[in-house]
């Protein structure tokens, strides 16, 4: 086959959105199928375009058998929501007339959020008469709103009505999580329509072992303390609020406890402001790591926290960092409700705190700062779990069988 994937993110950016849509096609290479990537100039998240790249109007590269397309995009930092849209608009006509010009593939995939990188795919889906999945792992303009970067307006309802559209258009929807299903099936779209492939974990990059000394160097890691990690986005839906309380009530109390926010965003410089008028020294903020080190850094950790702010719809996200701490044997702190707190559960990988409060994750981290026997069994049945339900080479087969069943 021949596959066209449209994603707004892809490597060298280490998110998750870039991960799964690499993961997924580099494995499909493998298979023996030709899959071109249309993506952007790397520059998640601070703006700035990476080292050895340029934004231009087209580029071409080859990483691990993929052709990656990249086109010219308006960089935006991930803050300020103005420049962001630009950034995600200009994508969206670069893409969409890359996608026109190039030969027709067998099957397209476009991914969103970004929503304007689904929209893209769709379009060109239709006037090709190309056989289109859109893949929802963020329900627009619902997330937005959630987060409170838009208020409920003309433009949201109209976003709204864009998004029905896209749904009715495209030939196949995947969704990460029974969540985005649900919510899919309540705006009315048939359930045959809709097929479940989750994010998971690459067991061959993501494994168990011990910490590294550089990583334990670099972030001058107190051995003799709890040390918890939240890793990943700093932004207006991870609700880190919650962490920095607790780091002054397990300081007040003496607590030998240490929590590391990896990472960086629209919110970082706010989360740093706040460590600093508290006084805290529990509480660390080392920056945006590279993805190579992070199964060290996991490693080196005794807890990962996972966190997003208290939202109805945030009960339908399934985080990928929930599986790549279950991978590395890390137990988890868990303050997402809904479809991850279910899986967390199926597990027994570690705790559920509800989202925001502190006190109920300063409980937790006493709780396995009492029983490090406890703490031990987490980290080994979240990797058993792992194991079995969600490794990223079988769920890559899975949603490789549904791209050759819509090409017949």
């Amino acid at each position: 086959m021949r596959i066209l994937f449209l994603t707004h993110y892809f490597p060298p950016e280490g998110n998750a959105p870039a991960s799964r849509t690499f993961d997924n096609c580099r494995r499909w290479v493998a298979a023996g199928h030709e899959v071109t990537v249309i993506t952007c100039a790397p520059n998640v998240p601070s703006g700035v375009v990476y080292e050895g790249y340029r934004n231009r109007w087209r580029q071409e590269e080859r990483i691990e058998g993929i052709r990656v397309i990249r086109v010219w995009t308006f960089i935006a930092p991930n803050k300020g929501a103005f420049r962001r849209i630009l950034n995600y608009l200009s994508y969206f006509v670069s893409s969409f007339f890359t996608t026109i010009l190039l030969k027709k593939p067998d099957v397209l995939v476009c991914t969103s959020p970004q929503f304007f990188c689904g929209l893209s795919g769709v379009m060109a889906g239709v006037l090709k008469r190309i056989p289109t999945v859109l893949e929802i792992r963020d329900i627009w303009p619902e997330s937005i709103e959630a987060v409170g970067a838009m208020k409920k307006s003309f433009l949201t309802r109209m976003l709204e009505r864009v998004e029905r559209w896209m749904y009715r258009k495209s030939d196949q929807i995947v969704t990460v999580g029974s969540g985005y299903k649900q919510k899919l099936l309540e705006r009315g779209v048939p359930e045959e329509k809709i097929e479940v492939i989750t994010n998971g974990a690459d067991l061959k990059f993501y494994q168990p072992g011990k910490s590294d000394p550089e990583i334990l160097e670099d972030l001058g890691v107190n051995e003799a303390s709890l040390n918890l990690a939240y890793v990943g986005t700093l932004g207006m839906a991870s609700g880190l609020e919650v962490v920095i309380e607790a780091g002054k009530i397990l300081a007040e109390a003496g607590d030998a406890v240490c929590f590391y926010l990896v990472g960086d965003g629209a919110r970082r410089d706010e989360y740093l402001k706040m460590v600093e008028e508290a006084g805290l020294k529990n509480v660390k903020l080392p920056g945006r790591m590279e993805k190579a080190k992070m199964p060290g850094l996991l490693r080196s950790m005794d807890v990962a926290v996972i966190h997003l702010k208290k939202s109805d719809l945030f009960k339908t996200v399934l985080p990928s960092k929930l599986f790549e701490a279950f991978a590395c044997g890390l137990p988890v702190i868990l303050g997402v409700d809904g479809n991850a707190r279910e899986v967390l559960e199926q597990a027994d990988a570690g705790v559920f705190m509800e989202p925001g409060n502190a006190d109920e994750l300063v409980g937790a981290i006493r709780k396995f700062n009492q029983d490090p026997e406890g703490l031990c069994q987490y980290g080994e049945k979240g990797l058993a779990h792992v194991r079995a339900y969600y490794d990223r080479d079988k769920l890559a087969e899975v949603y490789l069988s549904l791209l050759i069943q819509m090409c017949k």
